[in-house]
């Protein structure tokens, strides 16, 4: 982020990947650390090659049939296995399978006679690495397994960027560099390789779906789905049916069935956002699911047995709530196995800059309005605000900036009127900036109306239309039409 006339610029913090793999995975001088075993059944041939790869500085060990180098290897890991395509007990063939079977990574090269090429190049088929036939010279066996060590480690080091990416994709919208997001950043990164319980707390706005984003995108469970759901947002006499799913004729409408969040969600991670607005009624239903992995849909008799894991999210205090009974004290305790907080704004203000930096880009872009700085008045007035509505409400102040910002800059005029200060809190923003037309006035100050009231309604678009006196299809047009994000446009 650039604050004008200070020439100033703020640095994001990149999280660092967390795969991490051994020294001697990557190319390496000969024997770094590398365990081989060798399945020969020919006395002279094992001894020459356990010879050649010592000399060499690798870690050998050595079986006279397949039966026992598999034994060998169950017990042992190893990072190549050099096998004879013909062996007493199980063959090359079988080594290969059991091999690969126990650990995919580990490189098998075969050995054979000239006789059975063909033979080896089918296992190639299978996974081995690579042949040599016999008779060979020794530097050859030594030149293969170097060729096998660079590509282990071009496999690996790919891998180790694909997490790296993978990950900073899904930090890159949770924006912070105070100690409390880096503590955050730290819990989402254990509890994602886990498969317990979370709950998420934090103030409506903190960001408590990224955060169940980030665990599930960086959970083993990564390529199933993820479901969301709100319960705060669907009619408790309709939730049940959206996270149970029914039957045909369960209810009048129920032409057809259909399937449930949970059902829907097989395999990989269902998210409860504000689980605190449940009824009574629903959570029994929801903790004899998490004890038994089963239930029915509404109006059928059908056990169906599912395997998720569970997100949760809440604004309230749910031992609060347990204490005057507004929440079963067993499915508290079923659900608040690892709690995470995500902190309020106003609690981490060195976050800002990054923050404020973070939606100039995303909304410049957006808006096609290039490189944007912000005036030291403008700066002061973001750093000053307290934002009772968190991130979402600076998100909403810096898009409503960058729309009225007419040049390259974002000065005080082009801010939400709350946030300007007390002294011109009722003036709309349209009247403060002289150089806006009056098209572009109405327009503005039009879409600062719609946003205060979608904010104010949590988002649900239908309750900010009625809030406006205007039908929920009005409002999806109007918001089309000021340029709001199409996720934002869509979504209900």
């Amino acid at each position: 982020m650039r604050i004008a006339d200070k020439g100033k610029r703020e640095k994001s913090v990149e999280r660092p990947g967390t795969v991490k793999y051994r020294q001697g995975d990557s190319a390496a001088p000969r024997g770094q650390s590398m365990k081989i075993l060798i399945i020969e059944d020919e006395l002279s041939v094992r001894l020459g090659i356990a010879c050649t790869l010592e000399g060499a500085g690798y870690q050998v060990e050595a079986a006279d049939n397949g039966t026992e180098g598999i034994r060998i290897f169950e017990k042992r890991h190893f990072d190549i296995v050099i096998t004879d395509l013909r062996l007493p007990g199980a063959d090359g063939i079988g080594v290969l399978k059991s091999v690969k079977g126990i650990s995919p990574e580990t490189g098998v090269i075969i050995i054979t006679a000239f006789a059975d090429v063909k033979t080896a190049v089918d296992a190639m088929k299978e996974g081995a690495y690579d042949y040599i036939s016999k008779p060979f010279d020794p530097e050859e066996l030594l030149l293969v397994i170097d060729r096998f060590i660079k590509h282990r480690g071009l496999v690996l080091e790919n891998i180790r960027l694909r997490e790296e990416v993978r990950e900073k994709k899904e930090f890159q919208y949770i924006v912070g560099a105070s100690p409390g997001m880096q503590a955050l950043f730290d819990s989402i990164e254990v509890v994602a390789k886990t498969d317990s319980s979370v709950m998420i707390y934090g103030e409506s706005g903190t960001g408590k779906e990224m955060v169940a984003n980030a665990i599930h995108t960086l959970s083993p469970r990564n390529d199933k789905p993820f479901i969301k759901i709100n319960c705060a947002a669907i009619p408790d006499t309709l939730l049940e049916s959206e996270l149970f799913g029914h039957e045909k004729g369960a209810f009048t409408g129920a032409t057809q069935r259909r399937k449930g969040k949970f059902e829907a969600a097989g395999g990989g991670t269902i998210f409860l956002d504000e689980i605190g607005d449940m009824t009574l009624a629903l959570q029994a239903k929801l903790l004899r699911v998490l004890e038994s992995h089963t239930f029915e849909r509404l109006g059928g008799n059908e056990s169906i047995t599912v395997d998720v894991r569970t997100i949760y999210a809440t604004r309230k205090n749910l031992k609060e709530e347990v204490e005057t009974n507004g929440f079963r004290e067993d499915l508290y305790y079923r659900i608040n196995v690892i709690p995470i907080i995500v902190p309020p704004l106003r609690e981490r203000k060195e976050d800002i800059p990054l923050i404020v930096e973070h939606f100039i880009k995303v909304f410049a872009g957006i808006m096609n309005k290039g490189s944007i700085s912000i005036s030291p008045a403008a700066f002061e007035a973001l750093m000053s605000y307290e934002y009772p509505g968190n991130v979402r409400e600076l998100k909403h102040a810096i898009e409503t900036a960058v729309t009225f910002c007419k040049g390259s800059t974002i000065d005080l005029c082009c801010l939400p009127a709350e946030i300007r200060g007390q002294e011109i809190l009722k003036q709309p923003i349209s009247f403060m900036c002289e150089d806006l037309s009056l098209s572009d006035r109405v327009r503005g100050f039009e879409k600062e109306i719609i946003a205060q009231a979608i904010d104010e309604s949590g988002g649900r678009k239908k309750e900010a239309a009625k809030k406006l006196g205007i039908s929920r299809e009005t409002l999806w047009r109007k918001m089309r039409e000021l340029g709001f994000p199409e996720s934002s446009a869509a979504e209900d």
